[in-house]
């Protein structure tokens, strides 16, 4: 457990590594609500146009959204409407994953079990932070980022792997983000201010 940033707002962002390499390219100087309202018009148009079919252009929708929302990720998002960004990314993240799963006539149960994945991840770090406590860094690497996932679920429509891609996406992620969330409860402290102190300390 490890005590939360000043800015909780970028850590609800749940930036992977490729977007957090885009923000070090502006070293946090890029506003980080106008390019997301753009990534999302961008991404809701060519869903309307292809609809995440492989030969579409809606594939090419998680890279126009990294272009455009990866650049803010190192903003310290203290502008007074900077805290729509994290919402807007799962608005994003989510139709994207639902889109090409309906379109690809993926099982609906396999689709609303890789969207649980990410829900219970978001609902898990928002707990967190309420408590205090910041998951370890290596959780964002590792659980690929809004933009990573976003990029895995590309790919795999490219490749026309979807039900594969979905499966193995679905079954690593709820495997991390559980035994991550579980493991990482049963050594916290009781609270999360002693959480903070003992992180203060360290």
């Amino acid at each position: 457990m490890t005590p939360v940033p000043n800015s909780t707002v970028v850590a609800y962002r749940d930036d992977g590594p490729l977007s957090r390499a885009m923000g070090l390219l502006v070293a946090g100087q890029l506003p980080p609500l106008p390019p997301v309202i753009a990534g999302t018009f961008v991404t809701g148009v060519l869903l309307l146009i292809g609809v995440a079919g492989s030969d579409g252009l809606a594939v090419f929708a998680p890279a126009v959204t990294l272009l455009l929302a990866g650049p803010g990720s190192t903003h310290p998002h203290d502008g007074r409407f900077d805290w729509l960004v994290p919402p807007i990314l799962r608005l994003i993240e989510y139709s994207f994953v639902a889109a090409c799963g309906f379109a690809h006539g993926l099982p609906p149960v396999l689709t609303f079990l890789l969207l649980g994945a990410l829900a219970f991840h978001h609902y898990d770090l928002v707990y967190r932070l309420r408590q205090h406590v910041y998951p370890p860094p290596w959780l964002s690497t590792l659980g690929l980022g809004w933009d990573g996932r976003m990029m895995a679920v590309s790919l795999a429509a490219i490749a026309g792997w979807m039900t594969a891609g979905y499966v193995l996406l679905t079954l690593y992620l709820w495997a991390l983000f559980g035994w991550e969330s579980i493991t990482c409860w049963l050594a916290a402290p009781r609270s999360g201010i002693e959480a903070t102190e003992m992180g203060t300390q360290d």
